[in-house]
């Protein structure tokens, strides 16, 4: 077998300067430990670099197993480019609550890495690996805050259903090798198109497998953990578990739903479309109750897997570019709004809803940037918000789940209004000192390097949501990769 390692340059550069990271971890000053995001960043800019030289060196290694095409490499930027924003926003964070820094940033880029193997997973198992070397990294960082007891349960409870989840997939991926004989995407749609009906088994394990992405993405009615998680969790964590995890499960499923199952789409779409109602309606509902800062992001979390499930349910080349744009402009909405919440509570160690009253007067600058991104995450117009879910809710109706797009229109108003709570706290209660009987009017200094990565993230979520077209055009280049390698597998069946 003749294989080509020049594809594998991204993974074999980051997979050392994993190491590198942990080496100088290990010798550097305790007092100089804050610069190790910044080796981080330059890192993971390297591995861009890297990635950009594949370019029209596109290939598959190890019999189709791992794809580098288009698909692939749009993601292997994005991921680190989720790595480096992660990275930055945790800084302060870091330093200040955290033990061992290194090893934190550290399995960032192990997870970073994890995240694109998964983007180039062509077969079952190389998927599964990938996502459970994610999930691993992502058991420990929601436990990394050992002294203190809410993220250690925050921990056990993820470890625990992630290790459920995971007997699920592995359950049904051995469920569709026994009746199809192979776990590589382009061969099970061989079987699937070369089979006249569908056998039990096959649909055991296909129900399986969507159960155990459920757990993974947060779909209803197997999200019971976020909310618990992403609460104890380190709230740069929380931010990380919300569009990091979320991203890449989608991109995996994304993938192997429209290249391996795509023969089968009448016989699971109207599973992932009620999946899809439940969650979004759940996650916006309850999401209204909240009382926490981080429990109401968790829930407008659970909401958005719905939408973004919207996507696979009306799997086809429109609604795949959609559900990419959503995952780019989800991604800026939601770490856009997360930062706020980052600084608020390095400087004020309060993650409360009412803790954010008068924040307005105290920072107008960064009650300014959480009211965009909750305005974004909304989906009100000039925002990526708007722009995403127009092209989600369009691309749905265009096959025949108008229905369904209605359903998600109105969760897109429900969620106007716990978003509206929080705003109203900034903007319109005052802010009060717990000791005494008047109103603080202290202002918080929000340090200027989080201050930059924080308006670059609304000029993010700007851009997505008035000239989409640049990142559109990367997505519709990318795409059809997809849907012509599942044409390839069904062409070359009987």
């Amino acid at each position: 077998m003749n294989i080509d390692f020049a594809l594998l340059v991204p993974e074999f550069l980051l997979a050392g300067l994993v190491f590198v990271m942990f080496g100088v971890d290990l010798f550097l000053p305790a007092d100089k430990k804050a610069y190790l995001p910044y080796l981080g960043v330059a890192g993971l800019m390297a591995v861009i670099g890297s990635v950009f030289s594949l370019l029209g060196d596109e290939g598959s290694l190890y019999g189709g197993i791992f794809l580098v095409d288009e698909y692939a490499l749009f993601f292997k930027v994005f991921f680190p480019i989720v790595g480096i924003v992660m990275m930055l926003a945790s800084r302060d964070f870091v330093t200040k609550h955290l033990e061992n820094p290194g090893e934190f940033y550290g399995l960032v880029m192990v997870s970073v890495l994890a995240m694109m193997l998964m983007a180039s997973a062509a077969e079952l198992l190389t998927g599964y690996i990938a996502l459970e070397l994610l999930s691993f990294c992502l058991y420990i960082m929601a436990a990394y805050a050992k002294r203190e007891a809410r993220s250690n349960e925050a921990g056990i409870k993820y470890i625990l259903i992630g290790a459920f989840s995971s007997a699920f997939l592995l359950y049904g991926i051995s469920l569709i090798y026994g009746s199809v004989g192979t776990t590589t995407f382009t061969g099970i749609a061989e079987a699937l198109q070369a089979g006249d009906d569908l056998r039990t088994a096959f649909l055991a394990g296909l129900i399986f497998i969507v159960v155990g992405f459920g757990f993974k993405v947060v779909a209803v009615p197997f999200h019971m953990w976020a909310p618990d998680v992403y609460e104890g969790a380190p709230v740069p964590v929380t931010a990380y578990l919300a569009v990091a995890s979320k991203a890449a499960s989608f991109v995996l499923m994304l993938r192997l739903f429209a290249t391996a199952f795509m023969p089968a789409l009448d016989d699971w779409k109207i599973i992932i479309a009620v999946l899809a109602a439940l969650t979004m309606t759940v996650g916006n509902v309850v999401a209204i109750s909240q009382s926490s800062i981080k429990r109401l992001m968790a829930y407008s979390s659970i909401g958005h897997a719905g939408f973004i499930m919207v996507g696979i349910a009306a799997l086809s080349e429109s609604a795949s570019n959609a559900l990419m744009l959503y995952l780019v402009g989800y991604s800026a909405a939601t770490f856009a709004a997360f930062l706020c919440i980052i600084i608020y509570f390095n400087l004020t160690g309060k993650e409360q809803i009412v803790d954010f009253a008068g924040l307005a007067e105290r920072s107008p600058m960064l009650a300014l940037a959480l009211t965009v991104s909750l305005f974004s995450l909304a989906g009100l117009p000039f925002f990526a918000g708007f722009t995403i879910k127009f092209y989600l809710f369009t691309a749905a109706a265009r096959e025949g789940l108008l229905w369904l797009a209605a359903i998600a229109m109105i969760n897109s108003l429900i969620s106007v209004y716990y978003y509206l709570m929080v705003i109203k706290q900034m903007y319109m209660k005052p802010a009060q000192d717990p000791q005494e009987s008047t109103t603080a009017v202290e202002r918080l200094k929000v340090p200027p390097v989080t201050t930059a990565l924080l308006a670059l993230l609304i000029g993010v979520v700007f851009l997505v949501g008035v000239y989409p077209a640049p990142i559109v055009h990367l997505i519709e280049e990318a795409t059809p990769l997809l849907f012509s390698n599942a044409a390839t597998s069904l062409a070359s069946g009987p």
